[in-house]
């Protein structure tokens, strides 16, 4: 009997020459067969030194059981007893157990009897699954037949297969239902490995096999559909097996960290068109599409195959199509090739027809043939283009038909600009999808707003959209919003030309027309004037609502704007930014409902707001005056009422304090705190609090800076809270107040700048930094744009800059963008009057911002 660690020693070098032997990826896939059978012959010589008899089994589930191994995946093991196992026998199996893990095994087992196993099943869909995928490794094979027979009858087809499609469901929800995403879990997302398993436990729980050649003879698939579905497969195999042996780990998703080096294992180099990680890409997105529009074919055959006494009267709804039970069907073969328009009225027809709740498979696959029906003639069509656009007018099933249609290839030869899109990968460090996949989010994202079920997501946006005329103007605007990507230039004015082109060709009203064609050119407009310049300008409001024009165009750039930001990536839309945002569309509402308003009237609203908020305090009337004099009408104009009343109510009697005054509240966004600093202006102040919040973890996304009369500071920050930070509010408001303010009064040198690694996305794709000062708009003030990869330590660096060179912050915009920077101040300083001082302190910036 050999000792556990030559086994050990043994299993280990086996595996390392079945790596070697399947270096190369196109010769991977049979790795799979190969370590799973090394890993039967160790694990059968290890059960063997414990000779626990016929009776006890030792069975692989799961992937294992499939007789597939990847090489950092969990090795499922079932150890089925006899009924009434001896304490010696679970002694002995406990030892068994420790040896697996001490020769590197990562194993997941369980030791059940046939009751157990049986038990565990009704309480558990995954366990059914695994009992499904069984493979006997050692024991009595006529007791482990008896086994997997008593299974198979246990397991009730419906409903099982009712439980695995509300189990992808919740699946892909975890992935927000996107394909292509950059960073994609090549397992998991749709698309991926787990939808092929779907096709194969539901075929084995109908006892038909789960191979595609066996599913194939019985008519599911035709031989081209195999062969695709093979292909694909093969694909998402052997990108995963290089990722566990990049990784050294299980790791399923094809981080960027990963993709160069991926590339170069498959052979790609950079082309001068598509980087070698874009062309690794684009093979994966066009396996995961294979998936997706195949396996939708097979569910929807083994769905027929289960219920076949169900809905088997069909009801005519015309001559092309007919409503079988909730399954929209063509009403013979050749429909799509005798009336091509039917390609377009398919999804109409989904639409219109509340009962239906998918499409025959015999349908899509006539669908999918039928593609190249769709040329200059189709799309020329009065017919047609009717068709597509009354898709938009229709109350229901908008999204779900776009992504069908998107799926199968009709919308991107529909719109052939947008099947330019399909795929593309977005290297900005913010969008986490494709163009295509971001696209479809913010029509997603659109839709929603109109529905009443997600009324209490964005009160505001439901409002809006309820009370917009003709709402398809904004989901063709979202279609559109990025259909200029990809050409090189400004994609906002190259997309308004294409929506111009495309609203001209289809029956669209002028003004609708003029509209779609303005979102597009103008969809990056608001968010930019939000996160980029002070909202509570009244100025900035009026340059807005000079070009906004109208309330409709309002209403429909805000309700784009919103869906847009949240379609780019979870991380970057917060509350922040959504009230920024309602607050520009409420101020420029204001200013088109009164037109030009002069800044007096704002400044003088805005100071009675304040002072009947302080009334509600019991201040006595004149308890303002003393501090109020010391503010000028830029403070007055640059903040709102409520924040004027705070600063009002607690610096009233502090007006000349010989310490710091610092007080935080909980923000009025509902993240992060609202922070103000009140004390003796020095050069270095605004590089102080910035190097005190960064260290502390906090995050700061907005900043406004003021001088009073009398040279005091009033600095006001809106900080997000560090996400491993479980304090209550309370715990942190007195944490800030107290330690920023001990801070502020110790002398000496600035702190060192907080220095931490950069993220991973940085690292794969840097940020170079671009730094541009320009006088503003009035004249008075210069205006400092940087952008740069974020990293801990950014702002205060580049404040002390700024302080180092007498550099005086009035205002500061600070917008995150995923891992990106792109921060907006408000700057004076007598060196600015000279050209040669601005060039200079330029350098001096994006030398301090290098990386």
């Amino acid at each position: 009997m050999r000792p556990v660690t030559a086994i050990r020693d043994d299993y280990a070098a086996a595996k390392t020459a079945i790596r070697e032997r399947f270096a190369a990826p196109r010769r991977a896939a049979p790795m799979l067969r190969t370590l799973a059978k090394q890993t039967d012959a160790t694990l059968s010589e290890l059960w063997g030194r414990h000779h626990f008899g016929c009776d006890v089994l030792l069975v692989a589930v799961g992937g294992y059981g499939r007789g597939e191994l990847y090489p950092h995946s969990d090795i499922d093991l079932l150890i089925l007893l006899p009924d009434q196992p001896s304490p010696a026998l679970l002694e002995k199996l406990e030892v068994f157990v420790g040896e697996l893990w001490d020769i590197g095994l990562e194993v997941g087992h369980s030791v059940r009897t046939v009751a157990d196993c049986l038990a565990e099943a009704e309480k558990d869909i995954t366990v059914q699954t695994a009992l499904l995928e069984s493979r006997l490794l050692v024991g009595d094979a006529t007791r482990f037949t008896a086994f997997r027979d008593t299974v198979y009858r246990y397991i009730d087809p419906k409903e099982f297969f009712e439980a695995k499609l509300l189990e992808q469901q919740a699946r892909y929800g975890r992935f927000q239902n996107a394909t292509y995403k950059l960073e994609p879990n090549l397992k998991e997302a749709p698309g991926g490995l787990r939808d092929l398993h779907l096709i194969g436990w539901i075929a084995a729980s109908l006892g038909l096999g789960r191979d595609w050649r066996a599913l194939a003879a019985l008519g599911m698939l035709t031989r081209e559909e195999g062969q695709k579905l093979r292909r694909a497969e093969r694909v998402l195999r052997t990108i995963r097996i290089q990722l566990h042996w990049l990784a050294r780990r299980r790791e399923d998703r094809i981080l960027f960290d990963y993709q160069n080096r991926l590339a170069d294992l498959f052979g790609y180099e950079d082309d001068g068109k598509l980087r070698a990680s874009e062309q690794l890409m684009a093979r994966y997105y066009l396996a995961a599409r294979i998936v997706t529009q195949l396996t939708p074919l097979l569910v929807q055959a083994l769905r027929t195959r289960i219920f076949s006494h169900i809905g088997s009267n069909a009801v005519v709804i015309n001559p092309r199509f007919r409503l079988r039970g909730n399954t929209l069907e063509i009403t013979t073969p050749d429909v799509f090739e005798r009336e091509p328009s039917a390609i377009l009225e398919v999804f109409l027809q989904f639409e219109q027809q509340r009962d239906v709740t998918d499409i025959a498979p015999e349908t899509l696959r006539a669908l999918w043939h039928a593609r190249p029906r769709i040329d200059d003639d189709f799309r020329a069509d009065p017919h047609n283009r009717e068709l597509f656009i009354q898709l938009f007018r229709e109350p229901r099933g908008l999204t779900r038909i776009l992504r069908r249609m998107n799926q199968y290839g009709v919308l991107g030869r529909y719109i052939p600009r947008f099947g330019e899109l399909v795929g593309r990968m977005q290297h900005d460090l913010f969008h986490v999808y494709t163009v295509d996949e971001h696209t479809l989010m913010v029509l997603r994202n659109m839709r929603r707003f109109a529905q009443p079920a997600f009324t209490h997501e964005y009160p505001l946006c439901s409002r809006l959209i309820e009370g917009f005329e003709r709402p398809e103007v904004l989901y063709l605007a979202a279609l559109f919003h990025d259909i200029g990507k990809g050409r090189g230039g400004d994609h906002s004015k190259l997309g308004a030309d294409i929506a111009r082109e495309f609203a001209g060709q289809h029956p669209l009203q002028p003004e609708d027309r003029e509209l779609i064609v303005w979102l597009v050119q103008h969809h990056l407009t608001m968010s930019h004037v939000a996160q980029k310049q002070d909202v509570y300008d009244p100025e900035v409001v009026a340059n807005f609502a000079r070009l906004v024009g109208t309330q409709r165009r309002l209403n429909a750039l805000y309700l784009l704007t919103v869906a847009d930001i949240r379609g780019t990536s979870p991380k970057v839309w917060n509350a922040w930014k959504a009230k920024l945002l309602e607050d520009l569309f409420k101020a420029t509402q204001r200013q088109l409902a009164a037109e030009d308003l002069p800044p007096s009237t704002w400044l003088e609203e805005r100071q009675e707001d304040a002072l009947s908020q302080l009334r509600l305090y019991g201040l006595r009337d004149d308890a303002h005056t003393a501090f109020w004099n010391e503010l000028d009408t830029v403070y007055f104009l640059r903040h709102e009422a409520r924040e004027i009343a705070w600063h009002t109510r607690q610096l009233f009697n502090k007006v000349n304090s010989d310490s710091a005054v610092v007080r935080a509240r909980l923000s009025e966004s509902g993240e992060g705190l609202q922070v103000f600093v009140y004390t003796r202006d020095t050069p270095d102040l605004f590089a102080r609090i910035c190097s005190f919040f960064e260290r502390a973890g906090y995050n700061i996304f907005d900043a406004h800076v003021h001088t009073t009369h009398h040279g005091y500071a009033l600095d006001s920050f809106y900080v997000f809270i560090p996400e491993n930070r479980h304090d209550s509010y309370r715990d942190l408001i007195g944490f800030v107040e107290y330690e920023l303010a001990s801070q502020l009064a110790k002398a000496g040198p600035l702190p060192a700048p907080v220095k931490a690694r950069i993220s991973r996305q940085l690292k794969h794709f840097p940020v170079q930094p671009h730094v541009l000062i320009r006088a503003d708009e009035r004249g008075k003030y210069h205006v400092l744009s940087i952008a740069a990869g974020d990293r801990p330590g950014l702002l205060s660096t580049i404040a002390r800059v700024l302080a180092d060179n007498r550099i005086d912050i009035q205002s500061a915009k600070i917008m995150t963008l995923g891992e990106r920077a792109e921060d907006n101040f408000l700057i004076s300083g007598p060196r600015l009057g000279d050209e040669r001082n601005i060039r200079q302190l330029e350098g001096e910036l994006l030398q301090a911002l290098q990386v």
